[in-house]
C-alpha cells in the first residue's frame, strides 16, 4: 500500500466542483475526520467544521437544513457535536460527488481511500490518500494530463508501522478507538455517551464497550511492557485477546 499527501489551491478545487463557491466566507477550516463510505456517486464523511463566527444552535441548524443542503450540495447532514469554545461543529455529512470527482473515483476503481491529514481552508487543501500504488499513479497521471495543478508533499510506501512490527490493535479496534477519540469519548467530562457513540458506529453499546476495553487493555499492556514497567510492581496481565 502507498500513501500520498497532496496540496491543491482551494480556488482550483472550486473550479473542479469539489468545493462550492463561497464556502469559506462563513467557515474558517474543514477537517475530514473519517470517510465512512465512498461511492462513485456519493460519500459519507465525518467532518470537523470551524465557523468564523459564533456557532448556531442545533435548532437553528435544523430550521435552515434545507437551505444548507441546497447551498453545499448535501443529501443530508447530522450535527454530532457543538464545540462553542473552538467554534467547531462535528458533522456527519452525506454529499453528492460532482461529475469530475466521479470520473476520478471511477479511475481509482475503489482502490484509494482518503486518510489523515485532510484539511481545507480558503487558501489551500492538504489532502491525503492511501491505496494501491497503481491506482494512485492512474489518478495523478489524469490530473497531469488535464493540467490540474497540485504539489506532492509526501509519498510513502510504508505510511504507518514497519512491516516487521506486529500491529498493536486489530483493524476493528483501531477504527472504533479512533472514532471514540475524535468524538470526545475519552475527554473529561465525556462529550459523547457510549450509547450515542454506539449509534454512530452501528454497534450495540455492550459490544462497542467490549471492543474499546480490549483496545485500551492492549495499549496499557504495551506501555507497561516498555516505558511504564519500571514503576509498576507485580506482574502485568497478558493482552492476548482477539477480535473476530
Amino acid at each position: 500500500m502507498q500513501s500520498v499527501t497532496l496540496e491543491f489551491r482551494s480556488n482550483d478545487l472550486e473550479l473542479l466542483g469539489v468545493l462550492p463557491p463561497g464556502l469559506f466566507d462563513k467557515y474558517e477550516e474543514i477537517e475530514l475526520l473519517e470517510t465512512l463510505r465512498l461511492e462513485q456517486g456519493w460519500r459519507l464523511q465525518l467532518l470537523r467544521v470551524r465557523r468564523r463566527g459564533p456557532l448556531r444552535t442545533a435548532t437553528e441548524l435544523e430550521r435552515e437544513s434545507r437551505r444548507i443542503r441546497s447551498m453545499y450540495g448535501l443529501e443530508s447532514f447530522e450535527l454530532v457535536e457543538r464545540r462553542p469554545r473552538t467554534r467547531d461543529y462535528i458533522l456527519l455529512v452525506r454529499q453528492r460527488n460532482p461529475e469530475r470527482l466521479r470520473r476520478l473515483l471511477s479511475l481509482a476503481g475503489g482502490e484509494i481511500a482518503p486518510t489523515a491529514p485532510f484539511r481545507l481552508n480558503a487558501e489551500k487543501v492538504v489532502a491525503s490518500f492511501r491505496g494501491e500504488e497503481r491506482a494512485l499513479r492512474r489518478v495523478l497521471k489524469r490530473l497531469d494530463r488535464e493540467e490540474f495543478p497540485y504539489r506532492i508533499l509526501r509519498a510513502s510506501g510504508h505510511p504507518f508501522t514497519a512491516e516487521e512490527a506486529p500491529p498493536l490493535l486489530t483493524p476493528l479496534q483501531a477504527k472504533l478507538l479512533s472514532r471514540a477519540w475524535v468524538l470526545g469519548y475519552f475527554t473529561v467530562p465525556r462529550r459523547i455517551t457510549l450509547s450515542r457513540l454506539a449509534r454512530q458506529t452501528g454497534r450495540s453499546p455492550p459490544g462497542l464497550g467490549k471492543v474499546l476495553r480490549r483496545a485500551e487493555g492492549r495499549l496499557v499492556a504495551r506501555w507497561l511492557a516498555t516505558e511504564g514497567s519500571a514503576g509498576v510492581e507485580g506482574d502485568v496481565p497478558p493482552a492476548g485477546d482477539r477480535e473476530s
